[in-house]
């Protein structure tokens, strides 16, 4: 079992910056990729971006390149999203998500095996 858990969540002024993380634990650590998704009331789960735990490729929603930066720490066993220029749009809780199995698709949410409890990101106009 894998437990990812987020923190690094909260209010923040537009155009402000935050920098999220996700540490994981579990009897066995073999992730294939981490990934970050969001999700606002009334809307749908949302890919914001997933690193590949072996090589470090990155990968980005099309909207969301060039203000969010993913990567990780092997040796910490985590994964950080940094986002800067927030705007009120990016309200919503971000969740982190694991998966250990190959997939050739990891912009899609259920190809993700574990997921955290999420972190708020509140930003104000």
């Amino acid at each position: 079992q894998v437990q990812p858990v987020e923190s690094g969540g909260g209010m923040v002024q537009s155009g402000g910056s935050l920098r999220l993380s996700c540490a994981a634990s579990g009897r066995t650590w073999s992730p294939y990729a981490m990934g970050w998704f969001r999700q606002s009331p009334g809307k749908e789960r949302e890919f914001v971006a997933a690193i590949r735990w072996a090589d470090g490729r990155t990968y980005y929603a099309e909207s969301m390149e060039g203000r969010f930066t993913i990567s990780r720490d092997m040796a910490k066993n985590a994964a950080y999203l940094q986002v800067s220029t927030l705007k009120p749009e990016d309200t919503a809780v971000y969740y982190c998500a694991v998966t250990r199995f190959y997939s050739e698709d990891l912009y899609q949410w259920s190809n993700y095996m574990y997921w955290g409890q999420g972190t708020q990101v509140s930003v104000s106009s």
